[in-house]
C-alpha cells in the first residue's frame, strides 16, 4: 500500500489462495452469476445485475464499505435505484442499513442496480472513455451468507477497440468477458483492466508473469527491464513462485500523480506511477507481498469482515517488513547502489525520528490505527508514526542482529521462507507479532522478547547505533538550519495573497502581522508564487518587508525569519571495520550467509 488492505475468509483460506484468479470452466457448486454492463463509458456508470441462484424465502446481500484501502468508504454511496425480480413470484427489496438489502423470494432472484465511478488510482475503480479499471469488491454485492460459492462474472457492451485482462473472451456478438471465481472474496482479490493497453510477457520467467500498461510517459524497454530483475530475485529468493500466472495491471501517466501507488492481490498487482521512473520502486514492495500478507498472512486479518473496521497489530510486518524486501530487492538485483540503499536507510531514520509520535506511539499501536490514516490531523507528525516506516527499519535491525547470533549463517531472508513454509504452503494464519518472534529466534537460535517488547510493542527508541555497527557502519547526526517564515499565505479567487494563519510564537507574530491582512507587497515586489521555495533559499535572520492592508489601511510590517532546526542522519560505513562485522554487511548487501545465497 503502498497503503493496502488484504482479503480472504479464514473458512476457505487456504482454497482461496490456491484460485484466487479467475478461472475460465463450469463451476463445481451453486454459481452466483454477474454481468457488468460498460455501455456509454463516458457516462461513468456501471450497470449491474447479479443473478442469485436457490433462494429460499430470502437472501440479504451487501456491498463491502471497505476495501483496497484501511478506510472505510462506503461503496453503497455509489450505487443508485437497487431493484430485485423473479421468475418464480414477486420479491420484497427492503434496505437494512446503508450498504445492506433483504429480499424475500424464491428460486433465481435478479438483482440490478447502477453504481458511478470516475475515480483513478490502484485503490479505486474508474470508468470513462479512455478505459476501465474495476475493483470488483467496490461494485458488486455478495450475498451475505453464501459468499464461498463460485462467483461467475462477464464484463459486456465494450467498446469494438477494447479488450479486457479477463481469461476467457468471447468478441463475438454481445462483445462480453467472462470467468469464473471459486469464491466471492477471491473475485474481490482480482482486479479488472478494460480499455486499449499495450501487453507483454517478461521473458525468462516460469509460470508467466505478463504486464498490462495502460497509459503513456513509459518504454518498453525500461519497464521490462526493471520487472525482470525485481521479479527473478524475490522468485529466488521465496524458493519460486506461488502462482499459476501472475499480472502487473500498469498505469502510467494520465492522471497518475494524483493517484499514484500500488495495490497487492493474489496473483496480480496493480500500480499507478505518473511515470516509468517511479516502478520499480513501487513494483519491487507490491510483488514480495506475493508472500508477506497475500500468503503469509495475520490471522487478525481473517476472516475477512467487509462491514466494518478490521484491526491488527501485524501492519509494521505485512507492511513495513515488505518494504524492508523492496529495498533490498532493488540493490540487491542491481537497480540501486549500495550508497542509494544507504541514503533509502537513512531518510526512512530521519523520517522517524523527526516525528514526535514515536515517543509514544509503538509500531503495533500505529498497525492498529491504520484506519485513521484517511483524516488529516492523525497524520501530523505529534499524532502518529508510519508502520511502513518504522517496520522496514524494524526489519534492518531484525536481519543484522540474526546474522550476528548466528555468525553470519541465518538471516530475516530464512525468516521470511520459514514463514513462507510453515504458514503459508499450509493455508495457516499467524498469530501477528507472537509468530514473527518465535519464527526469528528458531531461526536465530536466541530469544528477541525483549527485542520485540521494547521496539514492536513498546515505544523505546530504535538502537541504530548499537545494531548498525555490528555490520560496520555507522549513523551520524546532522543538524540541518533553515529558515521559517512564521505565517501561511493563501489566494483568494481573485489572486489576492492574504494571510491565512499566524504562528503565535514566531517573529512575524511579534512584529505585528495578523490572520486576514492582505500582502499588497514583498521586500519592494510581487508577492512570490511560491512563497515556499523562496523560504528554502532563504537563510534565518534574514529581514522581510511586508506592505498589507487591513481594514481599510496600509501600513508595513517588518521582520527577520525565524529559525528551525532539525537533525538528519546519515549511514555510512566504518572506514575499518572487525572482520565480523564486514562479512555481516556484505552478506546484508548481497543476500548471502555464510552457508548460502539467496541472490
Amino acid at each position: 500500500m503502498i497503503l493496502s488492505v488484504r482479503k480472504h475468509s479464514k473458512s476457505f483460506f487456504a482454497l482461496a489462495l490456491l484460485t484466487a484468479a479467475l478461472f475460465s470452466g463450469a463451476a463445481a457448486h451453486a454459481t452466483i452469476a454477474y454481468t457488468i454492463s460498460a455501455a456509454h463509458p463516458e457516462q461513468h456508470l456501471f450497470h449491474v445485475e447479479m443473478s442469485i441462484p436457490n433462494v429460499r424465502g430470502e437472501v440479504i446481500v451487501q456491498l463491502p464499505a471497505w476495501n483496497a484501502l484501511y478506510q472505510i468508504r462506503d461503496f453503497s454511496g455509489h450505487m443508485e435505484r437497487v431493484e430485485a425480480t423473479a421468475l418464480a413470484g414477486p420479491v420484497a427489496i427492503e434496505k437494512l442499513d446503508k450498504q445492506t438489502w433483504r429480499i424475500s423470494g424464491n428460486g433465481a432472484i435478479t438483482v440490478r442496480y447502477g453504481t458511478y465511478w470516475d475515480e483513478p488510482g490502484p485503490y479505486a475503480t474508474q470508468l470513462n472513455g479512455e478505459h476501465a479499471f474495476i475493483n470488483p469488491a467496490m461494485i458488486l454485492l455478495y450475498a451475505r451468507d453464501r459468499r464461498s460459492e463460485d462467483a461467475r462474472v462477464c464484463l459486456r457492451d465494450l467498446p469494438a477497440e477494447w479488450r479486457t485482462t479477463m481469461d476467457a473472451e468471447d468478441t463475438a456478438g454481445a462483445r462480453q468477458a467472462c470467468s469464473v471465481a471459486r469464491s466471492y472474496d477471491a473475485l474481490a482479490d482480482t482486479p479488472i483492466e478494460a480499455g486499449k493497453f499495450e501487453q507483454f510477457v517478461l521473458p525468462g520467467i516460469t509460470p508467466e508473469i505478463r504486464v498490462v500498461v495502460h497509459g503513456d510517459n513509459w518504454k518498453r524497454s525500461r519497464v521490462e527491464e526493471e520487472l525482470t530483475r525485481i521479479c527473478r530475485y524475490e522468485l529466488k529468493l521465496m524458493d519460486g513462485a506461488p502462482f499459476d500466472r501472475y499480472t502487473f495491471l500498469l498505469h502510467i501517466g494520465k492522471g497518475a500523480a494524483r493517484a499514484g501507488g500500488g495495490m497487492e492481490h493474489a496473483n496480480s498487482t496493480a500500480i499507478s506511477v505518473p511515470s516509468d521512473e517511479f516502478l520499480a520502486g513501487v513494483a519491487a514492495h507490491e510483488f514480495f507481498h506475493l508472500w508477506n500478507v497475500k500468503r503469509i498472512r495475520p490471522a487478525s486479518l481473517e476472516p475477512v469482515d467487509y462491514t466494518e473496521e478490521q484491526y491488527t497489530r501485524a501492519l509494521w510486518f505485512a507492511e513495513g517488513v515488505t518494504s524492508t524486501y523492496g529495498a533490498y530487492t532493488l540493490e540487491r538485483s542491481g537497480l540501486w547502489s549500495k550508497q542509494q540503499l544507504y541514503e533509502d536507510l537513512s531518510q526512512q531514520i530521519s523520517e522517524l525520528e523527526e516525528r514526535p509520535a514515536g515517543k509514544w506511539q509503538s509500531a503495533e499501536e500505529s498497525s492498529l490505527d491504520a484506519w485513521l490514516e484517511k483524516y488529516a490531523l492523525y497524520n501530523r507528525r505529534e499524532e502518529s508514526i508510519s508502520y511502513y516506516t518504522k517496520g522496514q527499519l524494524l526489519g534492518v535491525l531484525l536481519d543484522i542482529l540474526i546474522r550476528e547470533r548466528s555468525e553470519s549463517q541465518k538471516s530475516l531472508d530464512d525468516v521470511l521462507r520459514a514463514m513462507n513454509t510453515e504458514f503459508a504452503k499450509t493455508g495457516k494464519t499467524y498469530r501477528d507479532s507472537l509468530d514473527v518472534r518465535l519464527t526469528a529466534e528458531k531461526v536465530a537460535g536466541g530469544s528477541f522478547e525483549e527485542f520485540f517488547a521494547r521496539y514492536v510493542a513498546g515505544t523505546d527508541r530504535l538502537p541504530y547505533g548499537k545494531v548498525l555497527a555490528l555490520a560496520g557502519m555507522e549513523l551520524r547526526e546532522i543538524e540541518h538550519r533553515s529558515a521559517v517564515l512564521g505565517f501561511l499565505a493563501d489566494r483568494d479567487a481573485n489572486g489576492a495573497v492574504m494571510v491565512g494563519s499566524v504562528d503565535s510564537a514566531g517573529t512575524a507574530a511579534a512584529a505585528g502581522l495578523r490572520v486576514g491582512d492582505v500582502i499588497t507587497s514583498w521586500n519592494g515586489g510581487d508577492t512570490p508564487r511560491r512563497v515556499e521555495r523562496w523560504v528554502s533559499g532563504q537563510k534565518p535572520g534574514n529581514t522581510l518587508r511586508l506592505h498589507v492592508r487591513r481594514d481599510e489601511k496600509e501600513m508595513d510590517v517588518e521582520f527577520h525569519l525565524g529559525e528551525v532546526r532539525d537533525v538528519r542522519y546519515e549511514v555510512v560505513e566504518m572506514p575499518h571495520p572487525s572482520d565480523a562485522a564486514r562479512r555481516i554487511r556484505e552478506g546484508w548487501l548481497h543476500g548471502t550467509t555464510s552457508g548460502a545465497a539467496t541472490r
